[in-house]
């Protein structure tokens, strides 16, 4: 039997762009999750997000890479059978705790609703 084909990556707002900005290693092991995500499984490092209840349910992701000093997070969504959508793809800034900052918080949500519009509009306004 063949494999059932991989869920299509979209990236939004300058998620993509964020990414290449990593170093090599960061990128290996972002597209390595991220080629899981398409597969449907999960990445030992990948945990559900907190920090809203936008993200309840487990549907929303982090995965967080610690590089040469600096911690860098990627954001995706697989609320979706067929589509992955990374929303968010940045460096923490803040040494106070481990929790998401807010302006990350509000970003990804406000990604989260372009990507939940993006999929309405290609099932017909089904949800």
């Amino acid at each position: 039997m063949p494999a059932e084909k991989p869920a299509q990556l979209v990236w939004i707002g300058s998620s993509l762009e964020d990414l290449r900005a990593f170093p090599d290693d960061v990128q290996d092991v972002f597209g390595y999750a991220l080629h899981l995500a398409q597969l449907g499984g999960k990445h030992p490092r990948a945990k559900p997000l907190r920090g809203d209840a936008a993200f309840r349910g487990g549907g929303v992701l982090e995965i967080v890479d610690d590089f040469d000093g600096d911690t860098s997070r990627a954001v995706y969504t697989v609320r979706y059978h067929d589509i992955v959508y990374v929303l968010h793809c940045f460096q923490k800034k803040s040494k106070h705790g481990i929790a998401t900052p807010q302006p990350n918080i509000e970003r990804i949500k406000r990604r989260l609703a372009v990507a939940d519009a993006h999929y309405r509009s290609r099932q017909g306004g089904q949800p």
